[in-house]
């Protein structure tokens, strides 16, 4: 698999990961067991990235991952933190890190958390000087190797790029997400902070697997939290209407090339992206690690792909969404 640089934490990771919100709650009952294999079919294909939050199942996901990665080498396991309490920025204070530092320390296993990010925080908190001098005390004192912030707008990736402590950014790109491409992606570039790509395949739409037909498990996040019912929805289809996604996806499927699976066209097209350190598609089973894992594996989209993409884009989603994130 080819390795890039994540930004200013200076590892090389590969550029297919694995996301592990699944892996906790909020996608359907997985099994610690399934979960187990999923990771370890994701790492014998190459992946070195793991990405997980302290609220995937208010700890499960930490906990699972740090079974798994324990005693092993080569691996990069970053976390998230700050969902846990009500949503405003004076809860985004020295005391509360160092709480859940701890805990997620715990979860994990491990006395130095490889990387740490601020989990889509409200706006305010990414231009708050006393955060990110907190970040920085975490990491002199060695409780974290690095930091980065999780975004929900190209705004907030812009003013957390400017923060010479951010060493990543992670953002919804993908075919249905086209506005990190204007200004982010080469905003990261010149300041070398790492990209990593979230929601890569649309919760699922850019699989082609799902159609008017398809049903969502009560407990799935793509059945209640369709209006953001429960918190932003541009995490669920990337925000786009879902008869417009499936629709778009009808568009897209005459543009993978033989050989290659709808969402390994997708996760190709994001790593066509200059700029982008490291997409993170999740699994539910280790086919499904597997597969996304060997779009790392396979040759750039023909040059007018990325046309065609944006086209679709311009037409269905740029109305709903551009404006919005």
């Amino acid at each position: 698999m080819e390795h890039r640089v994540l930004g200013r934490t200076g590892r090389q990771v590969g550029v297919v990961g694995l996301g592990a919100w699944q892996l906790g709650a909020d996608w359907g009952q997985v099994s610690e067991d399934e979960a187990a294999a999923t990771l370890q079919a994701a790492v014998d294909a190459g992946v070195t990235f793991i990405d997980t939050a302290d609220v995937y199942g208010d700890g499960r996901s930490e906990q699972i991952v740090g079974r798994f990665a324990k005693g092993r080498s080569g691996l990069t396991v970053a976390t998230k933190m700050g969902r846990r309490v009500a949503q405003v920025p004076s809860n985004y204070v020295m005391s509360n890190f160092r709480a859940w530092n701890e805990r997620s320390r715990q979860n994990l296993g491990v006395d130095t958390i490889d990387l740490v990010q601020l989990h889509c925080p409200p706006t305010p908190v990414f231009s708050t000087d006393a955060v990110f001098d907190a970040l920085d005390t975490l990491v002199a004192e060695q409780k974290i190797a690095a930091y980065g912030v999780s975004v929900e707008t190209c705004e907030e990736a812009l003013t957390a790029i400017a923060r010479p402590g951010v060493a990543s950014v992670q953002i919804i790109l993908n075919a249905f997400r086209l506005k990190p491409l204007d200004r982010v992606l080469p905003a990261a570039r010149a300041a070398g902070v790492g990209i990593i790509a979230r929601v890569p395949l649309a919760s699922g739409l850019l699989s082609g697997r799902y159609d008017e037909h398809t049903t969502f498990a009560d407990d799935d996040h793509r059945s209640f939290n369709r209006k953001g019912e429960a918190f932003d929805v541009g995490e669920t289809f990337s925000g786009v209407d879902y008869a417009t996604g499936l629709e778009a996806v009808r568009r897209l499927a005459p543009l993978v090339p033989e050989g290659m699976t709808m969402p390994q066209f997708a996760l190709r097209w994001i790593l066509d992206q200059e700029g982008v350190s490291v997409a993170i598609p999740g699994a539910r089973n280790p086919s499904q690690a597997t597969s996304n894992a060997a779009a790392a594996a396979l040759p750039p989209l023909a040059g007018d792909v990325a046309e065609k993409v944006a086209a679709v884009y311009d037409e269905l989603i740029r109305p709903q969404i551009h404006h919005r994130w």
